[in-house]
């Protein structure tokens, strides 16, 4: 649950620079203070960086156990023998160590086909919900439907605002109803307000996008897109770092993370710099494109993911032998005592 919290500082990030930037919107001056005033939450992440604890896993990997021991403690409760899960973290440390292998390499073997799958697959779809692109163009957005400069401005805070309310609800409920819960529910809301998006652009702006959209048409976008906006915060927005810091093995647990974060940014750099030109050339069907890929991801976590809530970290390879598809990939490596 914890790890939800890594998504939430960039969120605040975009909703400190939307507050800046509409409250200095008509300052000759104002640009100078918001690029300024960006080293707040920049001196707040570096500061809480030092402040973040060790894993027990990270622990154990440098020799540190009685620390291991108290970490553990602190996660599962005073009251929880935290030795057997100790003593197997140990023993998946052991293994790790004593397999000479490049990980580059070995996350390409097929017992660990469902670990690269996630790696890929789980950061694309994220970009492809689109709400790096909303995030992003949003003030640009809403002044093409008839908000406003200041209107956009506004806007723009309220869905920032709007997305770090929503992680906050999935930060206290991922460990109770579950990753795919969260996952699925997500995307049938963003899927029904892009389309609903789509379809009320397309009626109020005409099929071209050049009829003018009346006051009350842009504030139900508005709207519409707060809801997509805490559909994504309380799923594919915090779940996508979540996930793939649960499912990879020790020895694989870098490159996987490192392929993850990877994709991403590939991702984001590409879907930035044609999303305005999209918009131009695809007006509400834009909106139609991402619904198309939340409803293909959607299909993938409700097929392809299994549920990882309340798995420890080295029991995870477990998983991929129950699963339906993935147990091909895996049957007889999950017994085996060199599988970390």
């Amino acid at each position: 649950m914890v790890r939800c919290f890594q998504h939430r500082l960039p969120t605040l990030l975009r909703s400190w620079r939307g507050c800046i930037n509409y409250a200095t919107a008509k300052q000759t001056w104002g640009w100078r203070l918001s690029l300024g005033l960006a080293v707040v939450p920049g001196a707040v992440m570096t500061i809480g960086a030092f402040l973040i604890s060790d894993t027990p896993s990270s622990l154990v990997e440098r020799g540190k156990i009685d620390q291991a021991r108290k970490a553990l403690q602190k996660i599962r409760g005073s009251s929880i023998d935290v030795e057997p899960e100790l003593e197997e973290l140990f023993k998946w440390t052991e293994i790790s160590k004593a397999v000479q292998q490049e990980p580059f390499m070995t996350i390409f073997e097929r017992q660990y086909r469902p670990h690269l799958v996630m790696a890929f697959s789980i950061p694309f779809f994220q970009q492809f919900t689109g709400i790096n692109i909303v995030a992003f163009y949003s003030p640009n957005l809403f002044q093409s439907v008839g908000l406003g400069n200041n209107g956009a401005l506004l806007s723009a805070v309220i869905l920032g605002l709007v997305n770090l309310a929503s992680i906050l609800v999935s930060t206290a409920f991922v460990d109770r109803f579950g990753r795919r819960f969260l996952f699925i529910t997500g995307g049938i809301l963003l899927l029904v307000c892009l389309i609903a998006v789509s379809a009320l652009l397309a009626l109020a702006t005409g099929v071209d996008g050049t009829k003018h959209m009346s006051k009350g048409n842009a504030t139900l976008v508005l709207v519409l897109l707060c809801f997509y906006a805490a559909g994504f915060g309380w799923s594919w927005g915090p779940l996508t770092w979540l996930i793939p810091s649960e499912i990879f093995p020790l020895k694989i647990r870098t490159t996987g993370q490192s392929i993850a974060v990877g994709v991403q940014f590939i991702i984001l750099f590409v879907l930035s710099q044609t999303f305005l030109t999209m918009l131009c050339h695809f007006k509400f069907g834009a909106f139609l494109f991402y619904a198309f890929w939340v409803a293909v991801m959607t299909l993938f976590i409700i097929f392809f993911l299994p549920e990882t809530k309340g798995i420890a970290l080295e029991s995870m390879y477990i998983i991929w032998g129950k699963h339906w598809y993935w147990r091909r990939f895996v049957k007889g490596d999950v017994d085996k005592d060199n599988l970390p």
